[in-house]
């Protein structure tokens, strides 16, 4: 028996729309899930809604809900709280009743398997489960950076990821956190989550003074920076500002409109390392030890340390995504994380 749901399907470049999709019976392995919520990506959806993405590369290689290619029209989405309500497995019954963290598109019913499922703890609010795969970032991007005691660490860019990444940074004994973004709001964040100084990169007069601090007298610029802003400006500013074998950990995805990265007279005579970070994996040296449900169990963790629910600064019904992405997309002052409710 097929069933049909509210889904949202990217249409073209800047354009969503609500569609029915079906919902197919249950198989082994698999559980049926009503949503809840379900929370837009402020990195790679909006990177999405504009159209940033090739025609033809896959959705996501690593999971079965998001399979198929960037071709119009397609659902995307990562974040979604639900309630099982129904397994396709007897050995699976004591999911049902369960309320889970799915990685998949905003829709408001669906088959999904129980592997791209994470079992909620009974406390857990939704809206805090929500944040799961960007906190699963974040540490994953904490963990490649390895930062050491006392070292001088700026994280560019104050998104959900930027801020979790603040947030964990500020409990490392380090000699100096710093963050960049130019929205107020998120310059506000980071310090009450624990940076010491927060300043706007689109000034040019605060990023000089800041780059006279950093190498002034025996200082030799940032030891490590991390890069999630989205923006190939922020990476140009992250290897001016770092010192001699200093790291930078780029999050980033930029798309096929991404600008032109500065390699020339600093990145090279500092020998700085540029090091890639990604959610799915972890480089050699770590992954041998933190497999990914231990990396999941520490998220889960640091989603209740953190309470990042109160980032959410907008909610909005399936029927309104066109507004909602928009609002996302536009990156406008106040709206952070924006989020999708169902009936």
């Amino acid at each position: 028996m097929i069933t049909h749901a509210q889904a949202i399907f990217h249409t073209a470049p800047h354009i969503v729309t609500v569609r029915e999709t079906e919902v197919p019976k249950l198989r082994p392995g698999e559980l049926r899930i009503e949503a809840r919520c379900s929370a837009i990506s402020p990195g790679s959806e909006s990177l999405i809604f504009r159209g940033g993405m090739p025609q033809g590369w896959a959705l996501d290689e690593t999971l079965s809900s998001l399979n198929g290619e960037f071709r119009y029209p397609f659902k995307y989405g990562y974040a979604l709280v639900g309630e099982v309500v129904e397994a396709g497995s007897c050995n699976d019954r004591d999911w049902v009743g369960r309320r889970v963290f799915a990685f998949h598109p905003h829709q408001g019913r669906a088959v999904i398997d129980k592997r791209n499922c994470r079992r909620l703890p009974e406390n857990m609010p939704a809206e805090r489960a929500l944040f799961l795969a960007n906190m699963e970032t974040a540490l994953g991007l904490v963990l490649d950076a390895a930062p050491l005691a006392g070292e001088r660490v700026m994280v560019f860019g104050q998104g959900v990821v930027g801020l979790l990444i603040t947030a964990v940074l500020s409990q490392f004994p380090l000699g100096e956190l710093i963050t960049a973004d130019p929205v107020p709001g998120r310059r506000d964040l980071s310090l009450q989550l624990g940076a010491a100084l927060a300043i706007d990169p689109s000034k040019g007069r605060e990023l000089a003074v800041l780059e006279e601090c950093l190498f002034f007298g025996d200082n030799n610029g940032l030891d490590l920076a991390i890069e999630v802003s989205g923006q190939t400006e922020a990476l140009n500013q992250a290897i001016n500002l770092t010192g001699f074998d200093g790291r930078i950990v780029v999050g980033s995805w930029y798309g096929r409109t991404a600008g032109l990265v500065d390699l020339g007279g600093h990145f090279h005579r500092r020998r700085l390392r540029l090091i890639s970070s990604q959610v799915s994996t972890l480089g050699p040296c770590l992954s041998g030890r933190w497999s990914k449900e231990r990396r999941m169990k520490l998220a889960l963790e640091w989603l209740d340390r953190i309470r990042p629910e109160r980032f959410i600064t907008h909610r909005f019904p399936l029927s309104a995504c066109q507004e909602a992405f928009e609002l996302v997309a536009n990156k406008q002052d106040g709206a952070l994380q924006v989020i999708f409710e169902y009936p």
